[in-house]
C-alpha cells in the first residue's frame, strides 16, 4: 500500500468514475478525520469485503456521512458493490452499516432527507415499514426512527425518488385517500451549513380540500437538475406546460425540488396532467443520465483567490455554453457533460495556478 494513498485526495475522482464508489453511512464526528480515513482504507482493502488496493480515500466530503473510495482496479470497485458492508474497528464503539454505489451511476451522488412517516402511524407499524423500505431500497442508508416518526435517509437521488414513489403508493392505498394528498418535499433551509438536507414530509394538502375537483400531479427532481433545465431547456419546458394547459408551482429545496402541476382549466382532464408530467419526467431522466457535477471548494481560499477563481470561471464559461456554473459562498458547482466539466475545471485550474487548498470534489 502506497503511503500517499492515505491522504484525502480527489484529483483523480472526476476522471475515474468507473473506479470510484460512494460510501454512505460513515459515522461523523466520533473520531478524527484522519483516523476515519484509515479505518475506511483498511475496510475496503480486506478480501472478505471483496476489496483490494485503494488508490485514494476522500473524507470528509461536502455531504455529511459520505466518503469516496477510488480503487486501483475497476474490477475491485465492481466486486465491492456486490457485498454488504459493516464498518467495524476496535477504535469504533460499535459496527456501522454502510451503503455503497458507483460514483458514475448518478450525476449527484448524495441526497439526504428527513423522512416524516407520522401520517402512516395509524395505517401500519412504522418499524415494519422502515424494515420493508430497507429491503426494497438497499442503496439507501436509514438512520434510527425517532418517537415522532422521523428518520434520516441518505443515498443516490434515483433511490430517494424510488423511495418517494413507494410511499406515494402506500398513501394512495389508504382508505382516506380522497381526503389526503402528499406534500412531498419541504425544503429545510440551512444557508449557513455546508451539509444541506430536504425534508420528505407526508402531510395533508389542505390547500386542495376546498376544490377537490382540481387535480394535481407532481414531479420530483434534483435541484441542480431543475436549475439546469430552467436555464437550458426552459423553452421546451414552458411550451410543454402551455400545450397541455398546465400551470406549475415549484417547491425548491437545497437538494430536491418538487414541481406541482395543475390544470389551468383551458384543457381540463387528468390525461393532460399525466402527459405533461410524463414529458417533464422524461426530460429530467434524460438530464440525470447525461449530466455530471463537480465542486470547486472555496472555504479556505482568500478573498483574492476567490475573485481570481470567479473571473476564471466567467472566462472559461464562454468556451463551454452548455455548462451551468452556480456560485455559493463556500464553493462553486459546475454541471454539464462529463467531458465538458473535466475540461472546464482543468482550464480554471490553469488560469488560477491551481491555488485550491482543498480537493476538487
Amino acid at each position: 500500500m502506497a503511503s500517499g494513498a492515505r491522504r484525502r485526495r480527489t484529483t483523480a475522482q472526476a476522471a475515474k468514475p468507473e473506479r470510484t464508489i460512494v460510501v454512505y453511512g460513515v459515522p461523523d464526528g466520533i473520531l478524527d478525520n484522519d483516523i476515519m480515513v484509515d479505518i475506511l482504507m483498511i475496510h475496503f482493502q480486506k478480501a472478505k469485503n471483496k476489496g483490494g488496493d485503494v488508490e485514494a480515500v476522500v473524507y470528509p466530503t461536502s455531504s455529511q456521512g459520505v466518503a469516496y473510495i477510488t480503487f486501483e482496479d475497476e474490477r475491485v470497485a465492481e466486486n465491492v458493490l456486490k457485498n454488504e458492508h459493516q464498518l467495524e474497528d476496535r477504535r469504533l464503539h460499535k459496527g456501522y452499516l454502510l451503503k455503497v454505489s458507483l460514483y458514475g451511476e448518478s450525476v449527484f451522488t448524495c441526497v439526504t432527507c428527513i423522512l416524516s412517516l407520522s401520517i402512516l402511524r395509524e395505517k401500519c407499524s412504522l418499524e415494519d415499514l422502515v424494515e420493508d423500505l430497507k429491503k426494497n431500497l438497499p442503496k439507501l442508508s436509514f438512520g434510527p426512527l425517532d418517537l415522532n416518526g422521523k428518520i434520516r435517509v441518505q443515498g443516490p437521488f434515483l433511490a430517494i425518488n424510488a423511495l418517494q414513489n413507494m410511499l406515494l403508493l402506500k398513501i394512495k392505498s389508504s382508505s382516506n385517500e380522497q381526503n389526503m394528498n402528499v406534500k412531498e418535499i419541504m425544503p429545510e433551509h440551512r444557508p449557513n451549513c455546508s451539509q444541506t438536507k430536504s425534508r420528505l414530509s407526508l402531510e395533508p394538502r389542505n390547500d386542495l380540500v376546498p376544490n377537490a375537483s382540481r387535480e394535481e400531479l407532481s414531479v420530483t427532481l434534483d435541484t441542480d437538475i431543475y436549475h439546469y433545465m430552467k436555464k437550458f431547456k426552459n423553452k421546451f419546458y414552458e411550451n410543454t406546460l402551455e400545450q397541455y394547459g398546465i400551470i406549475s408551482n415549484e417547491s425548491l429545496g437545497d437538494e430536491i425540488t418538487t414541481i406541482y402541476l395543475r390544470n389551468n382549466n383551458t384543457k381540463p382532464g387528468p390525461s393532460q396532467l399525466e402527459h405533461a408530467r410524463n414529458i417533464v419526467e422524461s426530460l429530467s431522466a434524460e438530464l440525470h443520465n447525461s449530466l455530471r457535477k463537480t465542486t470547486l471548494p472555496l472555504k479556505r481560499s482568500t478573498k483574492t483567490e476567490k475573485q481570481k477563481c470567479e473571473q476564471a470561471c466567467k472566462v472559461v464559461s464562454t468556451q463551454y455554453p452548455n455548462v451551468l456554473v452556480t456560485w455559493y459562498s463556500t464553493h462553486i458547482d459546475i454541471i454539464g457533460s462529463s467531458s465538458d466539466i473535466y475540461k472546464f475545471t482543468q482550464e480554471v485550474k490553469k488560469m488560477t495556478g491551481d491555488f485550491q487548498k482543498e480537493p476538487w470534489r
